[in-house]
């Protein structure tokens, strides 16, 4: 079997190292590589799949979006969320995924918390929709840089979300950044940072974002893009091989 995964840029996943870690530890035998896609490349991909060259795909930054359209059947969360991350071939046609709000969900339950406080999502696109899926029994807070992003959010999830405008920080709310910003050492809004609980990081990058170590640094219980590659890489593993996700293994792998 083969799988990628594709999107620009991919050079710096870890997914290749987490799920080849995950096939060895099953005796699964399974290949797993990048594949730079960009924007508008998404049928090549489709023609791989249709073709049986691919077995499955992770789909990443840009293509979620193009991935969504693409598939023959999705899942209610790749619908509610308008985005997929995870696609294979089932009986002939391409089923989606959205294996990030299984990561969400997954980062989130790492910061231990005894509450369960209002959660700030910091983004408009596909990654916040997810969160938005994801943390859907929770009071919900949205933020984007664009205004007129954050209805669009709200009417595509269907819940009763508030928003509020781009950097207004939320006393004890934890903040799900589900923005590129941080990928290339980009900051944010620092009192949103101040007055929040607890961070969960949607990206990762060569090292750990600002906000990251800020809120390390800070003592405030953090999840980082490489806790949340590893909830929703072992749920695509699942759905590519139909076996339980040695999890600890892909975690020691994305950490190595």
């Amino acid at each position: 079997m083969r799988f990628a995964v594709v999107g620009d840029p991919v050079s710096h996943s870890r997914s290749p190292a987490i799920h080849t870690a995950a096939f060895s530890a099953l005796d699964i035998d399974a290949t797993y590589e990048a594949i730079s896609v960009r924007s508008g490349g998404f049928d090549r991909v489709v023609d791989h799949l249709r073709s049986g060259d691919l077995d499955g795909v992770n789909v990443t930054m840009p293509l979620k979006g193009e991935a969504a359209h693409a598939v023959d059947e999705r899942s209610l969360e790749a619908s509610r969320s308008e985005a997929v991350n995870t696609v294979i071939v089932r009986s002939g046609m391409l089923w989606g995924e959205n294996t990030d709000v299984d990561g969400v969900r997954h980062a989130i339950g790492l910061l231990e918390l005894e509450e369960h406080p209002v959660v700030l999502i910091l983004g408009g696109g596909g990654a916040a929709r997810a969160a938005c899926v994801a943390l859907e029994d929770r009071e919900l807070v949205v933020s984007t840089r664009r205004p007129e992003a954050a209805p669009e959010v709200l009417e595509q999830v269907g819940l009763p979300v508030h928003t509020i405008p781009w950097g207004t920080p939320v006393e004890g709310a934890v903040v799900v950044n589900a923005t590129p910003l941080g990928m290339h050492g980009e900051h944010l809004p620092r009192p949103v940072l101040e007055a929040s609980s607890g961070l969960v990081d949607m990206v990762y990058g060569a090292e750990a974002s600002p906000a990251v170590r800020w809120a390390r640094a800070s003592g405030r219980p953090v999840a980082d893009g490489l806790d949340m590659l590893v909830g929703q890489a072992a749920r695509a593993f699942e759905i590519f091989v139909e076996r339980p996700a040695p999890i600890d293994v892909m975690a020691s792998a994305a950490d190595s």
